[in-house]
């Protein structure tokens, strides 16, 4: 834009982005202008409105350039073909808000919604057909009334509050050169990888994107041997050419490698500010999906895709940046002592023990609920972890003592020498250790310079639980700034120990949530509850703690109103009762078309010979093959009477017009019911000879790459 722009269109668009000014519609057309030369340069016919509606993906609508202009000249009418683009097509459109979920803010007969230009997150160009391709126009949605009807709305609501709050608390303790603060975000993004093919004759996959049927195979990931192993080449073939994709859309990726479970993968990018990271994350998943088909695999983002191996997570790394790139959540040589620090990692951590429920409601899904709690994923317990030597900064802190030397601390046979291991091998350089350790079963770690928000589930856009993570880290801020006001009195800015002083305060109020131990472990479930930490494993339960933090996200730190805020509850709450219904159903059709079918056939060839027996004057009941009989025809009686109740539970949901009696009936009993009828499907599938079982086994679906 600085290249193609006249100086001072620029200049009045970077004050724009800053927030100080808004676009006239000179300047707007100018930009739209060059916008249109340089994306038909790069072969664009067309332009869209790219947005995030309330489904955890984008959404957009392409426009052609093409328009028609009719003259008269000498009497004569004459309408020939141009390419135009105005300012007013840049920075809007109209698609159909009610066809979106609304949570009731619109209905049939009041469609009108607004896409609105995003200008802090770049436009980019995607490849088209027919060497074709298309400009996009990262935005916001809105309704006709103005209400948020996206997840990047809110999130550049609870970026500006918290840039507002960090400043003012910078402010008071000197940093008067800081003007703006952003939150940085890293998304560590893990999917599965599996044949198209098979992919194709599973109808669970296709329609919920997860396994409903199907048994563990003899040898999965129990050995260790798949995680950073070497990546299968069709794998490797289809993650290069993503990352070639994403870099040509300004997507910084950086890490690639294997997960845990076989088939599983991770892809990581170099950490941006929030809001162009989410951007950028969903078009990662969009590109992934893309390239995959190409390369005839099929890209699995859900949570959980196959039981009885680990699921697939979305890791939010996520800081508090100054305009001059100076990451707040940096310990420097000296945490103890370093103000900047302390506040805001204190500020952090009491978010954390003060919303913790709230942070559970952002990653509340029918699909994240199979994995969290399981022993790959971090528990619905929400606490934080920061390492030995974070924790004793803080109790050192709290109990105005020095710090304990960790210079004596025996790692096996590893000496640690301050923040260095001596390896004992010459050949061998001595190396820097980092002041925390890891520990992958905590939902909110302290990784360094960074909290790691390890809850989030792979399919979730990465949007709502920042926003809310923003938003509690906001009221901290303003606080512990009100605490620090009183603390400083009339001072010029806070000294050191008057932030001691405040942090100390908050140390003590926020220690319940530290846990530096198993996550997975009974004993801290029962010590959880001691603390008054809600363990709270249903989703219908769950989400109505997003209500319970009403007074935080409507008036303290309002980046929701009222309607928006139960327009979001509603949303969730719905899709949660959708999302079980569509299952339900979809494990009544295989039960009846795959599972009952090749349990009656394959029992109708076992009677056959056991009939053959016995007239060979054989005691049948002496012979393996009545066991077989007896083993399957028990199973599928069980599994029909599971069906049926099935079956009446998904009739009676319809006729329940309350959608919060709706959700716990979904999960109290849709959800338990298809968890004990795959006990009777899976035994089937595991006594039942091949040739009669039509669906891919796990077998075939986690080694065939």
């Amino acid at each position: 834009m600085e290249k193609t722009l006249p100086k001072s269109i620029f200049q009045r668009f970077r004050q724009q982005q800053r927030g100080r000014t808004s676009l006239d519609r000179a300047t707007a057309d100018a930009i739209a202008h060059a916008v249109r030369v340089w994306a038909m340069d790069h072969g664009a016919t067309h332009y869209t409105h790219w947005f995030q509606p309330q489904t955890d993906t984008t959404a957009e609508k392409h426009d052609s350039f093409l328009n028609l202009k009719t003259s008269i000249v000498n009497g004569v009418e004459s309408t020939v073909a141009i390419d135009s683009f105005s300012g007013s097509q840049l920075l809007q459109a109209e698609p159909d808000a009610s066809s979106f979920p609304h949570g009731s803010i619109r209905s049939t007969f009041e469609a009108r919604g607004y896409t609105v230009w995003d200008t802090t997150s770049p436009l980019f160009i995607q490849d088209g057909p027919h060497g074709t391709s298309v400009l996009y126009i990262p935005c916001v949605f809105i309704s006709y009334n103005g209400e948020a009807l996206d997840e990047k709305t809110v999130l550049l609501r609870s970026n500006e509050a918290i840039s507002k709050a960090a400043v003012r608390l910078l402010h008071m303790i000197g940093d008067t050169e800081v003007r703006h603060v952003h939150t940085s975000l890293g998304v560590e993004q893990e999917f599965f990888l599996i044949d198209r093919g098979l992919y194709s004759l599973r109808p669970d996959l296709k329609i919920c994107g997860r396994t409903l049927v199907g048994s563990v195979p003899p040898k999965h990931q129990q050995l260790d041997d798949h995680y950073f192993g070497q990546i299968p080449s069709r794998v490797l073939a289809t993650i290069a050419e993503t990352e070639m994709e994403l870099y040509k859309l300004g997507v910084p990726m950086k890490t690639r490698h294997n997960e845990v479970a076989p088939a599983q993968f991770e892809m990581a990018p170099i950490f941006e500010e929030s809001s162009v990271a989410v951007d950028h994350n969903l078009l990662t998943m969009q590109v992934l999906h893309r390239v995959a088909h190409r390369h005839k695999l099929k890209c699995l983002f859900h949570e959980k895709p196959f039981k009885g191996v680990n699921g697939s997570g979305k890791h939010c790394n996520w800081s508090v940046c100054t305009d001059a790139g100076e990451n707040l959540l940096d310990p420097s040589v000296k945490p103890e002592s370093n103000p900047r620090f302390l506040l805001f990692f204190i500020a952090t951590v009491y978010a954390v023990y003060k919303h913790g429920t709230l942070l559970r409601a952002g990653i509340a899904t029918s699909s994240n609920e199979h994995r969290l709690g399981a022993n790959e994923a971090p528990p619905g317990i929400i606490s934080v972890f920061l390492g030995d030597q974070l924790d004793e900064v803080l109790n050192a802190v709290e109990e105005q003592r020095e710090l304990k030397s960790f210079s004596q601390h025996q790692i096996q046979s590893v000496k640690v020498g301050g923040t260095v291991l001596d390896l004992k091998v010459a050949t061998l350089p001595p190396i820097s250790r980092d002041l925390t350790d890891r520990n992958r079963t905590s939902p909110f770690a302290f990784t360094g310079n960074k909290f790691e928000f390890r809850a989030v589930g792979s399919k979730q856009s990465p949007s709502f639980p920042v926003t809310l993570l923003n938003a509690a880290v906001t009221e901290a801020l303003l606080e512990i700034t009100s605490v620090l006001e009183e603390v400083k009195g009339d001072k010029p800015k806070a000294s050191l120990e008057d932030v001691l002083t405040v942090v100390r305060m908050f140390i003590k109020k926020s220690k319940p949530i530290r846990f530096e131990g198993d996550n997975y472990s009974q004993e801290w479930i029962e010590e959880a509850a001691r603390r008054g930490i809600e363990n709270i494993t249903s989703c219908p339960e769950v989400f109505k703690k997003l209500l319970e933090h009403q007074k935080l996200l409507t008036e303290t730190v309002p980046i929701l109103t009222m309607a928006e805020l139960h327009c979001r509850y509603q949303v969730m709450v719905e899709r949660y009762v959708k999302d079980l219904v569509i299952e339900g159903n979809t494990l009544k059709t295989m039960i009846n078309q795959y599972v009952l079918p090749a349990a009656f056939d394959y029992r109708k060839e076992v009677a056959s010979t056991l009939v053959s027996l016995n007239n060979l004057g054989m005691d049948i009941n002496d012979i393996p093959e009545k066991k077989v009989l007896d083993e399957i025809g028990n199973a599928t009686t069980e599994l029909v009477k599971l069906e049926n109740k099935l079956c009446d539970t998904l009739e009676k949901i319809v006729t329940i017009n309350d959608l919060e009696q709706a959700a716990v009936v979904a999960h109290d009993e849709i959800f338990n019911l298809a968890e004990k009828i795959r006990i009777f499907t899976d035994d089937i599938e595991s006594k039942v000879a091949t040739k009669w079982w039509l669906l891919p086994k796990y077998s075939e679906l986690l080694f065939q790459l």
